[in-house]
């Protein structure tokens, strides 16, 4: 905490008494709107909190303003200190927030491989540029200065795409509510048909298109306070699959259909209460999800799903967490387009990236000890003598883990790693760079006796 004191009244007199918020200064938001900025603050001009207290509150601004992903670098200082000989009251403290924005504007290429993790794609798809997804997408972040993100995204490459996004935290005068829309709209020539041996099994066409889809949703967003954000969605999917795929697995979609088309309703509730939301190293988070997919025989399926994670610092430097994840899917019986458990996207378990675990019901358990190794950053020169140079932050942090799990399939078919406790752990470092980008590069032992080293993008769950 730094100190300005223009008057005459020693700073020492205001620790044994309350102070009160006086005027609260920003600088450095030259595109984010104030209004956006003082949101995140947890108090307000004329507000009266002991000493203490009010330099708790300024390291929670300064942890909320950081975990809204528009400033590089945030200070929360105490300005100026009354004493009493102004007209204003005894004791009041002017507060100054100093923000570094970030760049908010990334055109980026995009070269992606499809599989869905890199070692699936370099061991077991040989890195063939044949499933990779090549284009290119716009990020805006902070559009109108209302931390706003507006996505445009081209692809060609494995998947022919085409994809928009807008979200807006607040779109009312209180900055409670706010919304979201995305449309997808796009086609592959191949498609993972069916899961054997735990694996997926592909079908290719080289000259035809086997797989059509579009996917769009609307949401609402409500964020009463700081912590806990709701959404309330409304969503369309449509899939359309060669008759090919029918016939080598009629329980693909149900009934032995060859298309689907159906609404979903969901909600969801995301609580973060952590230092920092990219890589936590003390705090809380939480997302609980309820969704109903399809209103007829053809699609029905409820499902909820909930996260949590906690971590908790052992000493300055080596941090304890754990995470949860449970979900279920009902009724039991779905067809195969609906029992994805494991493996896909962020719901894996370290040591089984080779291998997919379908499913309507189960959960792991994941713990980590982790100590940062490095803390330190980038430089890049400043084009002007007048700009000041900036930092790429960097950090590295070694850790040990073990995981957990366990999936139900009442329909296993030709797989064996459902219907039983899965097993994990190893060692690895993480790596923390450009703000929130970090990867994670592991060296795991699962309970089938296998081993290997596998890389990650890493998310908070």
């Amino acid at each position: 905490m730094s100190v300005e004191n223009n008057g005459d009244t020693s700073f020492s007199s205001t620790n044994s008494l309350p102070v009160t918020v006086g005027n609260i200064i920003l600088s450095g938001n030259k595109k984010t709107r104030d209004i956006i900025v003082l949101r995140e603050i947890p108090f307000k001009k004329g507000e009266s909190y002991s000493l203490e207290e009010l330099v708790k509150k300024f390291e929670t601004a300064r942890r909320q303003l950081m975990n809204t992903a528009l400033f590089s670098a945030v200070i929360v200082a105490i300005k100026n200190v009354d004493g009493g000989q102004s007209a204003g009251p005894a004791n009041q403290i002017d507060v100054i927030v100093e923000m570094k924005e970030r760049w908010y504007i990334f055109p980026l290429p995009v070269f992606k491989p499809v599989d869905r993790n890199i070692n699936q794609w370099i061991v077991e798809q040989k890195a063939t540029l044949d499933r990779v997804n090549y284009g290119a997408k716009l990020y805006y972040n902070n559009a109108s200065g209302n931390n706003d993100k507006l996505r445009v995204g081209f692809l060609a490459g494995y998947t022919r795409q085409l994809s928009l996004s807008y979200d807006r935290p607040y779109i009312d005068k209180n900055l409670k509510w706010g919304m979201r829309f995305a449309f997808a709209t796009g086609k592959n020539r191949e498609i993972n048909y069916n899961t054997i041996d735990d694996k997926q099994v592909f079908l290719k066409d080289e000259n035809n298109y086997i797989r059509n889809f579009t996917n769009a949703d609307v949401e609402l967003t409500y964020r009463k306070a700081i912590k806990t954000r709701h959404s309330f969605g409304v969503s369309y999917v449509s899939e359309q699959v060669e008759d090919t795929i029918i016939k080598l697995n009629p329980s693909f979609f149900k009934s032995g259909r060859n298309s689907i088309r159906f609404p979903g309703i969901y909600y969801t509730m995301n609580y973060f209460d952590v230092d920092y939301i990219p890589y936590p190293t003390r705090g809380y988070a939480a997302q609980l999800s309820v969704s109903k997919s399809g209103f007829n025989n053809i699609i029905n399926v409820w499902q909820l799903h909930a996260k949590g994670s906690g971590t908790w610092p052992v000493s300055a430097k080596t941090f304890f967490n754990l995470n949860v994840y449970g979900g279920i899917k009902l009724p039991f019986k779905q067809p195969y387009f609906s029992q994805r458990f494991f493996g896909y996207g962020d719901t894996y378990m370290q040591g089984f990236e080779y291998y997919v675990i379908d499913g309507v019901a189960g959960g792991y358990l994941k713990t980590t000890l982790t100590r940062e190794l490095l803390n330190s950053g980038i430089k890049i020169p400043a084009k002007r003598k007048d700009k000041v140079t900036q930092k790429i932050p960097l950090r590295i942090f070694g850790k040990v883990f073990g995981n957990t799990g366990y999936v139900h399939n009442p329909q296993p078919g030709d797989n064996s790693l459902s219907n039983k406790m899965l097993y994990s752990a190893g060692f690895g470092i993480d790596v923390l760079i450009f703000y929130d980008i970090t990867f994670k590069l592991e060296y795991t032992f699962n309970s089938l006796g296998q081993n290997g080293l596998f890389l990650h993008r890493k998310t908070t769950f």
